[in-house]
């Protein structure tokens, strides 16, 4: 529910509210994204923790975060909102991922992370449905909005305290480790294809377009609902057919989809894009799916952790050769570095191993 607020009024609150341009956009997102990588670093000081207890008070520092929005006066008060709400996610975006496998059947984890996007979907589109009623009503100004998403992400954390602490897979740690080259590969240009849909794929239609935020808060709970039916379907096609034939798919789709926000000039077209590659995010749990494939069990949080820092790398250096090229070359080239990013990622996608039946996928050997 936090994050969904955050990303249905994000656009409206920088282009219309703080008036940013769009290389001030990029650079706020480049400052954001940094947290990806520091995340490293504090989840190995608090390696002795577990893993439900750094949840809780990550999920409370995005809470924090995201509630001092309400009462920031300039570009550089958002930019220090942003960092403390962000670098409370970022530490806590890999630890859904690898307490899901720890409590998954075999064969099953596309599965059992389906299931959790979709509850995901569930309190996204509950937030962006208040959102929008408050709002469509005339009595919800954007900024309060932020308060609603920060006591969200707080009851998020209590939650946390009720996982019981022998659930997790593993304390957090840090691996690097060449067998999982691939997957390292495929999150670096996932962070640098979906920072372009984050950063300025809403950007676009609010500020190109001028898309009001009633029809902003729309379109995310119409990605929530769509989110809640498909992502299982998605989870249970990749336990299928395999990581490799998923992002194949999933990466050619992208490209196609980031060639539309280039090219096409229908706002219509353009709001049916933003929707469809906002859903087909859940492709990307095949990434999640093929380390709990390849890697040993008390691996997972370690190198899901080494991915969450890869993928925020690429997401440090894109919005801010976004904006650049949004500035002095126009928002089409922005895009078009996403279509580059996308066909590499299907080139390397195709090294992935074979799909395997979860009978033959419990007897292969894992770690190194």
């Amino acid at each position: 529910m936090a994050m969904s607020l955050q990303l249905g009024l994000n656009s409206n609150f920088v282009a219309d509210e703080m008036s940013l341009s769009g290389l001030q956009q990029g650079i706020l997102e480049t400052f954001r994204e940094s947290c990806g990588v520091f995340a490293l670093g504090l989840l190995a000081l608090m390696a002795t923790y577990s893993e439900p207890l750094i949840g809780a008070g990550m999920l409370a520092l995005l809470g924090i975060g995201l509630g001092a929005y309400c009462f920031v006066p300039d570009f550089t008060w958002l930019i220090i909102a942003s960092l403390i709400w962000s670098q409370g996610f970022h530490v806590w975006a890999p630890l859904p991922g690898s307490m899901t496998l720890a409590l998954a059947e075999p064969g099953r984890a596309g599965y059992r992370l389906g299931q959790i996007q979709s509850a995901s979907a569930i309190g996204s589109a509950a937030g962006l449905a208040i959102a929008l009623g408050l709002v469509g009503l005339g009595v919800g100004a954007i900024r309060p909005l932020y308060l609603l998403a920060g006591g969200a992400a707080c009851l998020g954390g209590a939650a946390c305290l009720g996982i019981p602490s022998d659930s997790k897979a593993s304390r957090p740690r840090l691996i690097f480790r060449k067998r999982y080259g691939l997957y390292y590969l495929l999150t670096f240009l996932e962070g640098w294809r979906k920072q372009i849909c984050i950063a300025f794929a809403g950007y676009l239609l609010v500020k190109q377009y001028h898309t009001p935020l009633t029809v902003m808060l729309g379109l995310w709970l119409s990605t929530q609902i769509l989110g809640w039916f498909v992502a299982p379907k998605i989870g249970r096609w990749i336990d299928h057919v395999g990581e490799r034939r998923a992002l194949v798919s999933y990466y050619t789709g992208m490209a196609v989809l980031f060639s539309g926000y280039g090219f096409i000039e229908n706002q219509l077209l353009l709001c049916a894009i933003f929707v469809l590659d906002t859903v087909l995010f859940s492709f990307t749990m095949a990434q999640t799916t093929y380390i709990n494939r390849i890697a040993p069990p008390n691996e997972h949080t370690a190198t899901l952790s080494m991915g969450v820092a890869m993928n925020h790398i690429a997401s440090v250096s894109m919005p801010l050769a976004g904006g650049l090229l949004w500035k002095y070359a126009g928002y089409r080239w922005a895009f078009l570095t996403g279509v580059a990013a996308a066909l590499f990622s299907v080139v390397v996608s195709l090294f992935l191993p074979p799909h395997a039946p979860p009978s033959a996928r419990n007897q292969e050997p894992r770690g190194s």
